[in-house]
């Protein structure tokens, strides 16, 4: 019942988004938009998430990495569009910072920390000998 309620409450919205992208005074301008998100989307943002997903799977710290991944990542989505608006903006007050000089400085704390957080629990981890086996947990009786 409540798979029919929430497929029910998705059809309305997309008929809202319908027709308020016909009541637009130029729907093929949100239309060409919606195109370009998802070419965006299924042809760049969609292939690189899952390039960086096969390099990370054999990784000692992958859970570490991917935070990170997802973190640089959204900082970098936000940003972008800022970074690559053409020309002046019409407010000189709506882009008032060096915002590709902040990216880089974002981007450079986001790598420190998970840096220091790799040294952290690589040096809180017990240290295994190379061929020796796993220690049992004494609180599972053996069979």
């Amino acid at each position: 019942m409540l798979r029919y309620g929430i497929g029910g409450a998705g059809l309305a919205l997309m008929g809202l988004g319908a027709w308020l992208t016909a009541a637009e005074p130029e729907p093929l301008g949100v239309l060409v938009w919606l195109a370009g998100a998802l070419v965006l989307h299924d042809g760049i943002l969609a292939p690189l998430v899952l390039g960086v997903g096969l390099i990370l799977v054999g990784r000692s710290r992958r859970g570490l990495l991917r935070g990170a991944s997802v973190v640089a990542g959204s900082v970098v989505l936000v940003t972008l569009p800022l970074l690559l608006r053409p020309g002046a903006p019409p407010n000189p007050s709506a882009l008032p910072l060096p915002y590709g000089r902040n990216l880089a400085i974002v981007l450079a704390a986001v790598a420190v920390v998970t840096g220091a957080l790799y040294l952290v629990r690589r040096r809180g981890a017990p240290v295994r000998r190379r061929g020796a086996p796993a220690r049992r947990r004494k609180d599972f009786p053996r069979r």
